[in-house]
């Protein structure tokens, strides 16, 4: 059986990919059990890990939270998660080996009892479980408690490893709210975790058709030479939701969809599109390269012609009524927050000059999907009568992210007849019609890669210090300009969004 076939990350390369990748004695200390994170992703992907024999036998699993509950009721939670929202057929033999790693912590962050506690555990599993000391610290919480708790680790001795042992930690988006939050939470993390002990969980990164660019790229000597500024025209990268904000309030006020969106999954997709083969897939290598894309970004000089933001009002999605963002509850009514975004940027560099990447992301569209569309320059001669063509629309690539992976190449074709005329078609490419074997989720790849220590997917501080350094201008320039724009729930964006690429003498896909 190959890596992939057992959920191998493609970005590896093993000496041997006929084995399976397979965790070694180890285990994993959740915080935030009882948020919607955990609950729908995290545990689901454990017991998933489990189901197909990654985990080793004695994994341990240790949930901390304020909750009054013995090992038991975490248990149950984390049974319910799991048979809600595992993709993998429930085994009770494969629950009742997990299960009987759990352990729950009662505690919060500032608690040093409970982490003393914490430290016991963890002790006492590497003790009966054999997890020889090796584990991995997950902060499912809001990012203003990680200063508290990668504190506590430190103070309390659990981020240190012993002579052959490991210690990582493990944080999710959003990494800062600007460049500066940025540098002085990475500043907080690396005084406690070594640079090469730290996963940033991007989980765009974790899916197959975003790995698949690579693939697609560098596998394929057909792209390459077209895969430049002579023959692309420009770049379009959507990431649209057709639901509101639901019970984020206390979230997403105030961040927005630049900062919750744009700052980290756009910025990688487009990284992953524009950056140069790597030497090889090690880390490293595959850093640098998109280090060197994000570092040649620049903005367009009028800000006010090249972004556009907007606010979703009430409307029609799904067939059902909708109410607008300041009607959410805990909204105030003088909310500046986007809830879409766009903005146009271009890179400096040989391969790319002139070309412009235009990436939005908006809430309460007209449907869900997450492409990248690479669309190229018009044919130089078409040796058709007008009457011989309908209105062609330029050659593309899309590569569909979410919901139907996979993808699509659009190009000019002959219409059955004695006449040339000519007409848009797609070839298409699906995931779920060329290959039997089912996608692992995200968060299984990802949570596989930490117990591996495997860093390919995970972006270091200098990509996300990068990435902050393009947006903080353009969210700055927002700030100091009131209101935005506002948009019909259902509909694609503000006009503004329109008109920003009607300058530019382009459209946007409506995908």
């Amino acid at each position: 059986m190959t890596a992939e076939h057992v959920g191998g990350n493609p970005l590896r390369d093993p000496q041997d990919r006929r084995l399976p990748r397979i965790a070694g004695p180890c285990g994993l200390v959740l915080f935030g059990v009882t948020g919607d994170l955990s609950r729908k992703k995290v545990m689901p992907a454990i017991y998933d890990l489990a189901s197909r024999g990654l985990l080793p036998p004695g994994f341990s699993l240790v949930g901390y939270a304020r909750r009054d509950w013995a090992d038991e009721d975490f248990a149950q939670v984390v049974h319910d998660s799991v048979k809600q929202y595992a993709r993998t057929e429930f085994r009770e033999e494969v629950w009742e080996q997990l299960a009987e790693g759990f352990r729950f912590v009662q505690g919060d962050f500032s608690d040093d009892v409970a982490f003393d506690t914490l430290r016991q555990t963890i002790l006492d599993l590497d003790r009966v479980r054999g997890t020889r000391g090796n584990h991995a610290f997950y902060l499912s919480i809001p990012p203003k408690f990680f200063p508290d708790v990668i504190g506590q680790l430190k103070e309390h001795g659990l981020a240190d490893p012993g002579r052959d042992s490991w210690r990582r930690v493990v944080v999710e988006k959003p990494f800062g709210s600007d460049l500066k939050s940025a540098q002085a939470l990475n500043a907080t993390i690396h005084e406690v975790f070594p640079p090469e002990s730290v996963f940033r969980i991007d989980h765009y990164l974790g899916k197959e058709t975003v790995q698949n660019i690579l693939a697609m790229r560098f596998a394929n000597a057909m792209f390459e030479p077209i895969w430049n500024s002579n023959y692309v025209d420009h770049v379009q990268i959507t990431m649209a939701e057709d639901i509101g904000i639901g019970g984020r309030a206390g979230y997403y006020d105030g961040i927005g969809a630049a900062r919750d969106v744009i700052q980290n999954h756009l910025l990688q997709l487009m990284a992953l599109i524009a950056m140069e083969e790597p030497t090889s897939f090690e880390a490293d290598n595959l850093r640098l390269e998109k280090q060197k894309v994000l570092s040649s970004v620049v903005l367009p000089r009028r800000l006010d012609l090249h972004t556009a933001r907007g606010q979703y009002l009430e409307g029609w999605a799904g067939g059902e009524k909708v109410i607008g963002y300041k009607q959410e509850q805990d909204i105030p009514q003088d909310s500046t927050t986007e809830t879409f975004a766009a903005i146009k940027l271009e890179i400096e560099n040989r391969r790319w000059a002139g070309v412009p990447f235009y990436l939005r992301h908006g809430k309460r569209l007209g449907r869900r999907v997450t492409e990248v569309a690479v669309v190229f320059k018009r044919a130089p001669h078409l040796p058709f009568t007008e009457t011989a063509t309908e209105e062609l629309t330029q050659n593309a690539l899309v590569i569909r992210v979410q919901p139907d992976e996979g993808i699509t190449i659009r190009f000019g074709s002959k219409v059955p007849g004695s006449a040339m005329e000519i007409r848009d078609v797609n070839m298409d490419f699906a995931y779920g019609g060329s290959f039997t074997e089912s996608s692992p989720e995200a968060y299984e790849r990802l949570i596989l890669d930490v117990l591996l220590g495997d860093p390919p997917l995970f972006p270091q501080h200098v990509e996300v210090e990068l990435s902050w350094k393009i947006l903080d201008p353009i969210v700055q320039y927002w700030a100091k300009h009131g209101q935005p724009d506002t948009y019909d729930s259902g509909t694609w964006g503000p006009e503004s969004a329109d008109k920003m690429l009607a300058r530019d003498g382009r459209t946007w896909r409506r995908p």
